[in-house]
């Protein structure tokens, strides 16, 4: 049999576009012949899968694993929402979020791990869900989250177990006496967080980038409202900071109105769960995932695609 030296691969891998461990097995399979291992990997479907890893995946699910008081995240993208009702897509999904636990959230040693399916890595079976399923599909991102108590998960827009459009995780901390209870008010909460979408736990922890541009905005805002006209710097810096205060009512969770009592903040719910429960509760972080955030989504000619399908474009 003919070596398969690095070399080798690296030069199948330029040609056909195919992941390195599939194009060393189509070398395998072939005695190292570049042009009959370009064939294997058609054959496969493989070949084709490379030529649709370019198009944008901004649908798909996201999915959630769950351990003791802790969690983990991942977003498995396909470029059309039908996909996301395919049960081998689902079951990929589901194995994917339990890898992103064992690994605590890192996407690289997730990519890395040996694929649920028995064969390769986790990137070599995402190749194949591309050629079987016929769009391009990408692990895109993972998220871990742990705490000294409970996290609890909630999933909007459920397509399966454990997986929808939205997936959020909410870590509670509390003594072993309140699990229930921190279980029970972090489901709720993580459901608030589904429809709120803070960007921050806490004042403290929004960006520093992030509030600067809010407060340009507001400043601008102000300069511009008549009230605002002839009024000392001091007045000036009071309306400033009622709208600064207002900004983090809307998007740090702790102040945010809690949507199952809006009378309440999340903060008070959570203090009012604990207080129920004979010990104090408290929030330590969360996680919100909504399937195609940030992703540039195709707007395809659709004439244009059936007259190319057809040969006569």
């Amino acid at each position: 049999m003919a070596e398969i030296t690095a070399a080798l691969v690296k030069e199948l891998r330029e040609k056909s576009g195919v992941g390195m461990m599939d194009c060393k097995r189509a070398l395998e399979e072939t005695n190292g012949d570049i042009e009959a291992a370009i064939d294997w990997l058609r054959a496969k479907g493989l070949s084709k899968a490379a030529k649709k890893a370019d198009r944008a995946a901004a649908e798909g699910v996201v999915a959630v694993a769950l351990g003791e008081s802790e969690g983990a995240v991942i977003e498995l993208n396909s470029e059309t929402d039908f996909v996301a009702r395919n049960e081998t897509f689902q079951a990929a999904a589901r194995a994917f979020a339990k890898i992103a636990l064992k690994e605590k959230g890192d996407l690289a040693k997730v990519l890395a791990a040996p694929a649920p399916d028995g064969d390769g890595t986790v990137q070599d079976q995402v190749t194949r869900l591309i050629a079987s399923i016929g769009e391009n599909i990408t692990l895109r991102r993972a998220a871990y989250l742990a705490a000294d108590g409970a996290v609890a998960a909630y999933i909007h827009n459920k397509v399966a177990d454990d997986m929808g459009r939205i997936g959020v995780l909410v870590g509670v901390a509390g003594g072993k006496d309140a699990a229930a209870a921190a279980a029970e008010i972090g489901a709720k909460t993580a459901m608030h967080i589904a429809a709120s979408n803070p960007i921050a736990l806490t004042a403290a922890d929004i960006p520093a980038d992030r509030m600067a541009r809010e407060k340009a905005v507001l400043v601008e805002q102000i300069k511009e409202d008549p009230k605002a006209k002839g009024k000392p710097d001091q007045v000036i810096e009071k309306m400033l900071e009622g709208r600064m205060r207002k900004f983090m009512e809307e998007v740090v969770l702790l102040k945010q109105a809690f949507v199952l009592d809006p009378d309440k903040s999340v903060e008070a719910a959570v203090d009012a769960a604990g207080k129920a429960a004979g010990a104090p509760l408290k929030l330590t972080g969360f996680l919100r995932f909504a399937v195609g955030e940030g992703v540039e989504k195709r707007s395809d000619d659709f004439a244009a695609e059936v007259a190319a399908m057809s040969g006569k474009a």
